[in-house]
């Protein structure tokens, strides 16, 4: 209707608002992906190791959930671990959490104990240099510079 009145002041005012509005939109679009890019955590994720003999998930929170298969014959076995991330570094320190590993060798009812849940996940107790490209996360170790691949699922 505007337009067909030529009503040259309506349109313009339309106008103006329309361009703020859309100004607004791409601005705070920017904004959001600049945090999300400079302030999210580059492994969060699943991820599985190359040979299939470990995956583990890395959550916001500073926890670490791996799933360790060959420790038992027809169960999966999932030990929650504590990370701290370095982005500048780019290190992660993992931590075992001994009440966690009570905790699961007393609901297996004597099928694994703390020892042997401690020695399937010591390979992964350290702290490591991590690299991501694309859907590959490669883990170094900081003092023998042994190498763990895994693949983002």
């Amino acid at each position: 209707m505007i337009i067909a009145k030529n009503d040259e002041e309506k349109r313009s005012t339309l106008w103006k608002a329309a361009t703020i509005g859309s100004s607004v939109v791409i601005v705070l679009i920017a904004i959001y992906l600049l945090t999300k890019l400079f302030t999210s955590n580059p492994l969060e994720g699943s991820w599985e190791d190359e040979d299939g003999s470990l995956s583990m998930t890395v959550k916001k929170d500073g926890i670490l959930i791996v799933n360790v298969p060959e420790l038992s014959d027809n169960e999966e076995v999932d030990v929650k671990m504590n990370y701290t991330l370095d982005r500048d570094e780019k290190t992660i320190v993992i931590h075992l959490d001994d009440k966690e590993l009570e905790k699961l060798s007393d609901m297996s009812d004597g099928k694994y104990t703390k020892e042997t849940l401690s020695q399937a996940v010591d390979s992964i107790v350290t702290t490591f240099n991590y690299s991501v490209d694309r859907s590959c996360l490669t883990l170094t170790e900081r003092e023998y510079g042994e190498q763990m691949i895994f693949l983002k699922k």
